[in-house]
């Protein structure tokens, strides 16, 4: 990626936290990389190389800093503006992070040569997939070895390797220590006398952020039984890999960061669960570039500087938001909220989680769903037999709810079951699969915001007014619904 070595100099000398994790400092004289907002006293601009990525310094030959550390630093925008390719790459390798990712495999989901897939990341992120994995992992399992007092062995699993061996290899070979002899004694996690295991972790973001906007989205649409917010706090169901639990997401007291609280039959996939977390809250964005974009329309521009931050509000499970839209076709948010949590009451596995009454269930696989009897929970016959038959396509694999190799190709996929149209996949676009130019055009919510006089523009007459807020039509749609 082409980084703008003078708009890069003025952040650094700013500290400005708008940059973190959009670029790193190499300081090739002291043989480390920093984030912009490192509080070490500035180095001299002759010995500074500025790279777009954690793994690109780390390739080359970088360790990263103590004091300000990188793993710390909000996760570099998975779409940048540069490849829409990497961008679709990036966005999959990090959320399966904790799994072994070929090249090959990934080239062939996005429908490319992996020789071409491989030129197009040393451009962009200065790093080949593997390279870029690798570090990812390393970072996480500094992370958690500052945060918490995981014991190294199940940090190593945590973080996505296969063995302790190749953890503790990749770990000296990045950080130039091993784990044990980096560690600092921390209490930010433990395994209780129910043997589930806790942690507390930092999440941080760039600001800015409109917290008290995306957790009154998520507590509008809270589904009864799987998810629950309340004084300031945002708490749900989960299950994930082999692990189960709840987690918790709050406001951090200091600092541009939420607070993350896990409690988990097992901690082998917590690396995947923070980046869903992070997915979730759209902590990763880059709102200057989003704005700078979208400002320059007068029908935005006033929304924008009321509501500066708002984020697009994703999912935990696409599964479970693909449900969610299409048991709220038609119907209110508070109809559909209704509805929904009598879907779980039935057919969702039931989960007792101490000192939460209000969390009882997990919400149901697609196999729970795709012969659940829902004729009696008072939804149309219609929806209740789409419900079904989307469980059915999920779960024999016809349908996809993963990133795409374009936003066309997952759309046209999931509308052809019937009872999907382009409005539900767009929205389950937007929302499960991150897709930031994703527009449900005929929501009538946006089309109501962009009204002018008594003439409310038809469906195809938004979409081709959304042409100028691409690639971020999916934020428009945000705004237009708080207009």
């Amino acid at each position: 990626m082409e980084l703008d070595v003078r708009i890069c100099e003025r952040a650094r000398l700013a500290r400005d936290p708008r940059f973190d994790g959009l670029f790193f400092i190499g300081v090739h004289s002291t043989g480390i990389f920093c984030r912009p907002i490192c509080p070490a006293p500035a180095p001299k601009p002759k010995n500074i190389v500025y790279y777009p990525t954690a793994a690109a310094a780390a390739a080359a030959g970088l360790r990263p800093c103590r004091r300000c550390r990188p793993e710390t630093a909000p996760g570099s925008p998975a779409w940048n503006g540069t490849s829409a390719i990497v961008s679709r790459a990036l966005l999959m390798l990090r959320r399966e992070a904790c799994n072994d990712v070929g090249l090959a495999a990934l080239a062939d989901r996005l429908g490319v040569g992996s020789r071409h897939l491989r030129r197009l990341f040393q451009r962009h992120v200065g790093a080949s997939p593997k390279a870029l994995i690798t570090t990812q992992r390393v970072l996480f399992a500094k992370k958690l070895l500052n945060e918490t007092d995981l014991p190294i062995s199940q940090i190593a699993f945590a973080s996505g390797f296969g063995s302790i061996r190749r953890f503790n290899a990749a770990f000296q070979k990045l950080v130039q220590r091993t784990p044990s002899a980096f560690r600092r004694p921390q209490k930010g996690a433990h395994t209780g006398g129910d043997a589930m295991t806790r942690c507390r972790l930092t999440l941080p973001y760039r600001p800015p952020f409109d917290w008290r906007r995306m957790l009154s989205f998520f507590q509008t649409r809270a589904i009864p039984g799987v998810e629950w917010v309340a004084d300031d706090v945002y708490r749900r169901t989960v299950e994930f890999g082999t692990s189960r639990g709840t987690i918790a997401v709050t406001r951090a007291a200091a600092g541009d960061a939420l607070l993350l609280e896990t409690r988990l039959t097992g901690s082998q996939d917590l690396m995947t669960l923070v980046e869903r977390v992070r997915r979730m809250f759209d902590l990763d964005a880059n709102m200057g570039a989003i704005h700078a974009v979208l400002a320059a329309d007068p029908t935005l521009a006033a929304a924008i500087e009321r509501h500066p931050g708002l984020r697009l509000p994703g999912a935990w499970d696409p599964f479970e938001t693909a449900v969610r839209a299409v048991v709220g076709q038609q119907v209110s948010v508070k109809g559909a909220r209704t509805l929904i949590g009598r879907i779980v009451a039935r057919t969702g596995e039931a989960l007792a989680v101490h000192g939460i009454p209000h969390l009882t269930h997990l919400f149901p696989s697609p196999p729970a769903l795709r012969s659940a009897a829902l004729t009696a929970i008072g939804m149309p016959a219609r929806r209740v037999a789409t419900v079904a038959a989307l469980a059915r396509a999920v779960a024999d694999g016809t349908v996809s709810l993963k990133v795409q190799s374009d936003l066309d190709t997952f759309v046209a996929a999931l509308t052809r079951i019937p009872g999907i149209g382009d409005w539900t996949a767009h929205y389950v676009a937007m929302r499960a699969l991150a897709e930031p130019d994703a527009f449900p055009a005929a929501d009538l919510g946006i089309l109501r915001a962009l009204t002018r006089g008594a003439q409310r523009p038809t469906a195809k007459q938004a979409r081709a007014m959304a042409e100028r807020w691409r690639p971020w039509r999916a934020y428009a749609a945000i705004y237009l619904w708080h207009a």
